[in-house]
């Protein structure tokens, strides 16, 4: 959403002249939101797998003889 809202606008980099035009493109807007959302989901990802793993009180990490991995 920071891409599409007036701070974007008025951050730092974009009050260089050639960096302006480059920032306020509609299509950088757009992959910078699109990265977030990727950003953001394979987050949710990785967080759910970590969790899920906790679960598994009987998986263990030895090879049997008591030995670690």
């Amino acid at each position: 959403m920071l891409p599409w809202s007036g701070f974007w606008e008025t951050n730092y980099f974009a009050a260089w002249p050639p960096v302006r035009e480059i920032v306020t493109n509609n299509f950088v807007r757009g992959g910078v939101s699109g990265l977030g959302i990727v950003n953001l989901a394979v987050g949710f990802i990785e967080l759910f797998v970590v969790l899920s793993a906790r679960d598994r009180s009987g998986v263990s990490l030895d090879d049997g003889a008591g030995r670690p991995l």
